[in-house]
């Protein structure tokens, strides 16, 4: 399927072990680290920023538990979010303050929400064909049980005779007595037989 330097590039990749909250913190850390390197050689590149994303959200995408799939794409936009504050400071904003920094995030959120929608739509597509995948291995993995129910045979003889041959049923006409435990005195056993 794939050339012999991919396949053994993907056969090195590290297996989906992250949890919900593992995959969300390491992409919000990654994206934080790119923000601040973005800002120190880039000068605060909305577009550099934006690939880093979209490269983030696969990784936390292929590498998060299949219990959790759907944990991130829901974190992604909160990372990009938290992530997007040392490039939006990059610009000065007017007023210096924590409001200029707020009025940054808002203007770089807005601005680029392309970055945004595509980050979070390549996570929902790998995470949707991640479950498929897991939904039919399991298909595969697991007897096909209308099958082997088509398999056995089956007791067509009608009346008591059929009744016997299947234990655990209750048979016709008497009620089941419940079982008596072995370690009942005999006096107690001697009461209980009829």
């Amino acid at each position: 399927m794939l050339p012999g330097p991919v396949a053994a590039l993907v056969r090195r990749l590290p297996a989906a072990k992250l949890t919900g909250l593992g995959c969300a913190l390491l992409t919000t850390l990654a994206l934080l680290v790119f923000a601040f390197l973005d800002r120190l050689l880039a000068g605060g590149s909305p577009t550099v920023y934006g690939v880093c994303f979209v490269l983030a959200g696969a990784a936390g995408a292929l590498w998060v538990r299949p219990y959790d799939l759907i944990v991130a794409p829901v974190t992604l936009p909160i990372a990009y979010t938290v992530g997007s504050l040392p490039v939006a400071g990059a610009g000065g904003g007017a007023g210096g303050g924590g409001g200029g920094l707020l009025m940054g995030v808002f203007t770089l959120l807005a601005v680029n929400a392309g970055w945004l929608y595509l980050g979070t739509a390549l996570s929902i597509v790998l995470v949707g064909l991640r479950k498929c995948l897991l939904i039919l291995q399991r298909r595969v993995q697991r007897p096909d049980v209308r099958q082997d129910r088509d398999r056995r045979p089956r007791d067509r003889r009608p009346g008591p005779e059929r009744e016997r041959r299947q234990p655990g049923r209750k048979p016709a006409g008497r009620p089941l007595r419940p079982q008596r435990s072995p370690r009942c005195s005999e006096a107690a056993q001697a009461r209980s037989q009829p």
